[in-house]
């Protein structure tokens, strides 16, 4: 039991890491997680500090011993399989039968959640503050970070206070879910037309299945959000099922809306960036992790998927 006290030192609110991983092989060695790399002469491992890592997206050519999966488990890390690159995730699993911690955690959060959430008028609230938060989130990152600043990202920019200020308005007035996702489409469009001339990008139009720069960072960065969200929750207890703003019949749903909360404030602005100096996708990787370490990205959806859990103060929507 020592061992698993120590590998759940590190709160999940708190963790730094997550790993992308291809041409590999995840393993345990000296009650340690190791993944090897095969070289021409030589192989080669590399520790993997599960203590503080939120998440690991295995892509091509990887595979994982049964001994490292339960070590994973033991420290409450979630695995998923993926593509080359990071996206599209092909199997995310939340290991809770692998996991003795899951019996430990707190039910207040899915109590509190289910609380409200067979209420119409309370789930729309909660998108509602979702949405406001994300814009929040928006204007304290731009306004406070200077790399951001230095690249054009200024939150002081009249046309980008007034799209913020408009979409703020109609998440206020909204009375149906429908109108708070016609906005949200509506400002990250706007969002995107910023960031593309902020960036000197050109020409942009938001493609999933496209192959240029910005939409493929795009893609790898918000998969690197969802893995935060899907913690966050996962260590919550909130099954994902239960969104308040994207398709209640989708399965993960509550994934989207969480990773929201950061995707534009972060993950947005970056795309461009790494893609105007040319970055290779390790390196945009590694700058979307330093700006969730910078801006506390994860800590922040922690806070704001509890505020809503424990949330008692529902004012009714006036439709």
């Amino acid at each position: 039991m020592e061992q698993l006290t120590d590998l759940k030192a590190i709160l999940h609110s708190k963790r730094a890491n997550i790993y992308y991983l291809e041409k590999c092989r995840v393993m345990q060695k000296d009650g340690r997680v190791l993944y090897l790399t095969e070289a021409k002469n030589e192989n080669q491992y590399w520790n993997i500090p599960i203590a503080n890592t939120t998440c690991l997206l295995l892509g091509t050519g990887t595979s994982v011993t049964q001994a490292a999966m339960r070590m994973l488990a033991s420290a409450g890390v979630l695995v998923g399989f993926c593509g080359g690159g990071g996206t599209p995730l092909l199997m995310a699993n939340e290991i809770e039968w692998l996991n003795p911690q899951s019996e430990y955690r707190p039910t207040e959060y899915i109590q509190g959640w289910m609380q409200f959430w067979f209420d119409d008028d309370r789930r729309l609230q909660a998108a509602k503050q979702f949405q406001q938060e994300r814009i929040k989130y928006l204007q304290k990152v731009w306004g406070k970070d200077r790399d951001l600043q230095t690249e054009g990202f200024n939150i002081a920019d009249p046309i980008l206070q007034k799209s913020l200020d408009n979409n703020l308005q109609k998440v206020s007035v909204a009375g149906k879910v429908g109108a708070l996702l016609q906005g949200e489409a509506e400002l990250t469009k706007q969002l995107y037309k910023f960031a593309a001339h902020a960036s000197s990008y050109g020409n942009f139009t938001r493609e999933r299945e496209a192959i240029d720069t910005a939409n493929t960072f795009l893609n790898h960065g918000n998969y690197l959000a969802y893995g935060l969200a899907a913690t966050t929750l996962w260590v919550l207890g909130i099954p994902h099922g239960f969104a308040v703003m994207h398709g209640k019949t989708r399965r993960g749903a509550l994934v989207f809306d969480v990773a929201d909360l950061v995707k534009d404030a972060l993950i947005l602005p970056w795309a461009f960036i790494c893609a105007k100096e040319k970055s290779t996708e390790q390196e945009f990787r590694q700058q979307c992790l330093q700006a969730f370490t910078n801006h506390n990205a994860l800590e922040f959806m922690f806070d704001q998927v509890k505020d809503i859990a424990l949330k008692t103060d529902w004012e009714t929507v006036i439709a």
